[in-house]
């Protein structure tokens, strides 16, 4: 008879060993999917609500401007500017910015913040602005009103239709002064966001600090994340020298550092997790070998080379492992499909703490491609590795002892 349908044999002559053993690997593939899917998802999410607060993926700017924040490091973008941009793979929006500081003064009140000029109606597709409008109204293009974040509108006792005075250094040294009634007032889920400053339409901030049509920032959004790198060298390539690109983590590096150090983190509960399941492995190997331990014996006394024994008891792990991982892949995989549309709320007193920082209050899971695959790999190597305890107690059980015992 072949080895491998010998092995398949085998198997089924103790379907309760056999079961107990492809449980073992099935819980492996799961759990292991599970927490990946997990994390990545978390991870996605908070990539995603960094760039969707503010940054964008990718951020085009002139190429003295990161390092100096100027108003005099501005750039006009041209008629075929936004069109090379916008005609890039991956690319799904692209809209300009105009961000400078000014003082802000109304009766004895005066704060340091941001003006930030905006396209209201493209910026609020992907910063979804006017949901956090708490009083007042939202943007309107050509609207010459101000959107004021929460915690300055309280320090300096703002109320929608109460006008703010505007001083600021505008465009190669110009003095820049202006009346701007305020629109609406924005009520953000980040402490840091309601700090940042005030909004106003991007034809008005340039009227204000003399930019004209120029511009300190035009911010990308993308389709498919993993391509960001790709996407950045192609629109790098597009423009020339004369720009500078920036993706999010360029630009926001303390968030991907925070993300890596979890990684790490979690590199080490994993390796934890995998420790235990190969254990719990390897225990129900131990117990299947010592049952048959005879009865192998038995079979090298009549005749059969330990080495066939050794490869049906390898097709035997084999089958073992993958049935394991097939059956894991089709219990995880429609779980991880209704995560991903329905994540876990937190409880109260978590979802005080994400909220607090602008994130939803929910565990969020990710379907993407490797967070099954390192899985199923991972755990398809452990059951092999598995293997080498069979292999050594067949190599060397003494037979007498074995036939007596």
């Amino acid at each position: 008879m072949k080895t491998y349908k010998m092995a398949w044999r085998n198997l089924w002559r103790n379907k309760r060993r056999t079961l107990i053993t492809v449980a073992a690997v099935v819980f492996a593939v799961f759990l292991s999917t599970f927490m990946s899917s997990m994390q990545e998802g978390t991870y996605s999410k908070m990539i995603e609500n960094t760039v969707s607060f503010y940054s964008g993926y990718i951020q085009v700017h002139h190429p003295g401007y990161w390092a100096s924040r100027s108003i005099n490091d501005v750039y006009a973008p041209g008629p075929e500017f936004f069109k090379k941009i916008d005609e890039t793979p991956n690319v799904t929006l692209s809209f300009p910015r105009l961000e400078s500081f000014t003082l802000l003064s109304t009766g004895e009140n005066t704060k340091a913040a941001a003006l930030i000029g905006i396209d209201p109606v493209k910026e609020n597709k992907v910063t979804r602005l006017s949901q956090w409008v708490e009083a007042g109204k939202y943007l309107e293009p050509g609207d010459d009103g101000l959107l004021v974040a929460k915690n300055i509108a309280k320090q300096m006792s703002l109320n929608v239709g109460d006008t703010m005075v505007l001083l600021s250094t505008g465009y190669h040294g110009s003095t820049s002064a202006a009346l701007f009634p305020i629109k609406g007032i924005l009520n953000f889920p980040s402490p840091q966001m309601n700090n940042i400053g005030v909004y106003a339409d991007i034809t008005k901030a340039g009227e204000f600090f003399s930019t004209g049509d120029m511009i300190t920032s035009t911010v990308i959004m993308v389709d498919d994340y993993t391509k960001l790198n790709h996407t950045k060298q192609d629109i790098g390539k597009k423009l020339g020298n004369d720009y500078s690109v920036m993706t999010w983590d360029e630009m926001q590096p303390e968030i991907m550092q925070m993300i890596e150090q979890d990684r790490a983190g979690a590199v080490i509960m994993k390796a934890i997790i995998y420790i235990v399941i190969g254990f719990g492995i390897l225990g129900t190997i131990i117990m299947m070998m010592s049952e048959r331990r005879k009865e192998l014996a038995i079979m090298v006394a009549v005749g059969m080379k330990r080495g066939k024994i050794i490869k049906t008891l390898f097709f035997e792990t084999l089958y073992i492992g993958f049935l394991g991982i097939v059956l894991g892949f089709l219990l995880s995989t429609p779980i991880m499909l209704w995560l991903v549309q329905h994540p876990i709320p937190l409880p109260d007193s978590m979802a005080e703490v994400y909220e607090k920082f602008g994130f939803e209050a929910k565990l969020f899971f990710s379907l993407h491609y490797p967070v099954f695959m390192n899985q199923i790999w991972t755990v398809f190597a452990i059951t092999i590795g598995v293997f080498l305890y069979p292999l050594v107690t067949v190599a060397r059980f003494k037979l007498i002892q074995t036939l007596r015992s």
